[in-house]
């Protein structure tokens, strides 16, 4: 985190790239134990706890700037889905077609935080006539 009110949205747009990280990490487990007898899903909650964050009154730039000042203290959580559900006789609750689904989904919802950030960089670079 960089402590300068230029990097705000940057800041907040990082640490959704790094749930959306987390987030692939265990959707890739995931699939790795779909035959694992046993096995529940996890997955990753954090854009419920950014949304809360930025609930509040004022312009997005005011509340970007508030979030920032707690930042270290919005992170996500892994957690076990739907513990007492499974789909098989062996216990695991892992649907192999939901997973992929879910993958997908983050690996762009990734990609597309990446890209902010570098758009967020280029304006600053331009700013700064470079």
């Amino acid at each position: 985190m960089i402590n300068t009110g230029i990097y705000n949205y940057i800041d907040v747009l990082d640490k959704g790239a790094d749930a959306a990280w987390t987030r692939n990490e265990v959707l890739s487990n995931n699939i790795a134990n779909v035959d694992t007898p046993g096995y529940k899903r996890k997955d990753v909650a954090f854009n419920a706890y950014l949304e809360e964050a930025l609930i509040g009154v004022g312009t997005l730039d005011d509340r970007i700037t508030k979030i920032n000042t707690r930042l270290e203290e919005i992170n996500c959580s892994v957690y076990t889905d739907n513990v007492n559900l499974s789909y098989r006789i062996d216990g695991n609750n892992v649907d192999i077609s939901t997973e992929n689904v879910y993958l997908a989904e983050n690996q762009i919802r990734y990609n597309a935080l990446v890209d902010s950030m570098n758009q967020e960089f280029s304006r600053i670079r331009t700013a700064l006539g470079q």
